[in-house]
């Protein structure tokens, strides 16, 4: 277990049900606050729980594909929202049935390499999984969306993928887990984004050649009947044998500094798809 994740007090702010009106640039503009805040020392290490209402979250190389606006119409047409985020990458499918996970260290005491940022995360997500009776390995499937070598995967199906953001001595290391619903569906949404986005062109960039097969949600993994709610219970309960768990909000100066960073985000979505970087949510 990463001696990271063994800390007096860990804060946890949960938006896991802030509903449509809470969108994918803003999520990332609050992990980079919290950033700050524990980067800072101004607040002790924190995890943010999180969902998103059918929403396609992009990396930087997605926005570059040379037909990227008959990419956007196979999201647009399938009923999902899409934004840009600031960590690294690729295309990664939200809805009700993704639970999103933070976990915000500070290295200003002493520097964390990206390494031991990641396995943090992965020792935790084994924790919280024991009781599930689920094991995982953890390695990448080339075959799914968003490969990386910090795939986490039973039998070859993944259910999880991890990545990482550092501002100010503030590392957000982000997973996001499959819970339910069908991984396969996502996993063809974003084949289809890809061959619309590609046409057959050879690009420098290799995107990924998505077999849906390979990926697949905790529930169809485990034939258990599995929750977003049950999950965060599981998460809660994981944290609170860490350290003393104190739920919170943000404080009136990260609510601030929060405007400044979605200002960023709306910035950053505006120069990578112009007019079309709001898309009204489909319920």
């Amino acid at each position: 277990m990463s001696l990271l994740l063994d800390q007096p007090v860990w804060r946890v702010i949960d938006q896991s049900s802030l509903g449509s009106g809470f969108d994918g640039r803003q999520s990332f503009a609050v992990d980079d606050t919290l950033c700050r805040s524990v980067g800072a020392g101004e607040s002790p290490c924190t995890a943010r729980l999180w969902v998103h209402r059918r929403t396609v979250m992009l990396g930087i190389q997605d926005t570059r594909l040379p037909h990227l606006n008959d990419a956007l119409q196979v999201l647009r047409r399938a009923g999902y929202r899409y934004a840009v985020r600031n960590s690294g990458g690729l295309a990664v499918v939200l809805d009700d049935d993704v639970l999103n996970l933070t976990l915000i260290f500070s290295e200003k005491e002493q520097p964390l390499s990206i390494d031991e940022s990641f396995q943090a995360m992965v020792d935790f997500t084994k924790k919280m999984l024991t009781p599930f009776a689920i094991s995982f390995e953890t390695g990448e499937i080339a075959r799914s969306y968003c490969p990386g070598r910090y795939d986490l995967s039973t039998k070859g199906r993944k259910f999880a993928g991890i990545s990482q953001r550092r501002i100010r001595n503030g590392v957000a290391v982000q997973i996001y887990l499959c819970v339910g619903g069908s991984g396969p569906e996502r996993a063809r949404l974003i084949r289809n984004f890809y061959k619309m986005g590609l046409q057959g062109e050879k690009t420098r960039f290799a995107y990924p050649n998505i077999d849906p097969l390979v990926i697949a949600s905790l529930a169809e993994i485990s034939g258990q009947r599995l929750t977003v709610s049950m999950i965060i219970t599981a998460i809660l309960r994981t944290l609170q044998s860490l350290g003393r768990v104190v739920p919170s909000a943000l404080s009136d100066r990260e609510s601030r500094q929060f405007g400044i960073y979605y200002e960023r985000m709306i910035r950053r979505n505006e120069k990578a798809f112009g007019n079309d970087a709001i898309h009204p949510q489909q319920d």
